[in-house]
């Protein structure tokens, strides 16, 4: 039971560092007044395009589309690697000012994620290699 803890929590710990991430991305790169200004200076560094590229993704509204994507790939397939991807593009989404998409994804993601690790889940009849039972 104790070797269940890591993998169990590794999901969560690694959406929270995107979510971390992202907003660090928004904060530190995105939203300073200085550097905007000096990203638009004749002599602009090199980072300046990632900046810009992460911009032109939320005014274009990429991440939230991503997101919807993630979200309905989690719904279609039994898969917890999809259910990550889902809310770790659902937190992306939402701090690149795509709310509503990035917060249905991170919701969907989310609860595809504990509906997968619950313990002693079943699958529903039918799907579980044998029949349906007599009285079904």
């Amino acid at each position: 039971m104790t070797m269940r803890w890591p993998r169990l929590l590794a999901p969560w710990l690694l959406l929270a560092l995107v979510g971390l991430g992202a907003a660090w991305l928004r904060y530190g790169l995105i939203e300073p007044p200085a550097l905007a200004q000096l990203c638009t200076a004749a002599r602009a560094p090199a980072w300046c395009a990632l900046r810009q590229a992460l911009v032109l993704g939320f005014l274009h509204e990429v991440y939230g589309v991503a997101a919807i994507g993630a979200a309905v790939l989690a719904l279609l397939r039994r898969s917890p690697v999809l259910a990550w991807l889902a809310a770790a593009s659902g937190a992306f989404a939402l701090q690149f000012y795509n709310y509503e998409p990035g917060a249905l994804a991170l919701l969907v993601g989310c609860l595809r994620l504990v509906h997968l690790a619950a313990p002693g889940r079943q699958l529903p009849a039918g799907r579980s290699g044998r029949g349906r039972s007599p009285a079904g």
